[in-house]
């Protein structure tokens, strides 16, 4: 019986530490890997769109529904799909942009890390409603 009990909690403990789940997300993480996007996305209510739209409030939002900001025609298809911004599809989004809308026109490549990608996530969050 203890025997089995170590032994789950052992595996337990691999498998959340060599997981790629983080449960939460960082902030303060989240706002420095923003400073990737800082050159063509403002992340402030009611702030400017830039070479990209502003990212207020995205999470939850409508996809390509920006008001002010011209959206390829890739991505207006992908929002009739997908509907809403959420976490499953900003991450693959974050990941890699042209992995889930082929033709976007965003050039940037992609987060390696899947705790970047988290913590963005977490600080877009915060960013909203």
């Amino acid at each position: 019986m203890l025997r089995t009990i170590i032994m789950t909690t052992l595996l337990t403990t691999l498998f959340i530490t060599n997981s790629n789940i983080s449960f939460a997300g960082d902030i303060k993480a989240g706002e420095k890997v923003f400073n990737k996007c800082k050159a063509c996305h403002s992340v402030d209510e009611g702030g400017k769109n830039k070479l990209g739209p502003n990212l207020w409030n995205i999470v939850g939002s409508p996809i390509a529904a920006v008001e002010g900001y011209k959206y390829s025609k890739a991505l207006k298809a992908y929002a009739d799909e997908a509907g809403n911004w959420n976490e499953e599809n900003l991450t693959a989004w974050f990941k890699k942009p042209k992995g889930l809308v082929r033709k976007t026109k965003m050039i940037f490549p992609g987060l390696k890390k899947a705790d970047d990608i988290t913590n963005l996530l977490a600080y877009l969050k915060a960013n909203g409603k």
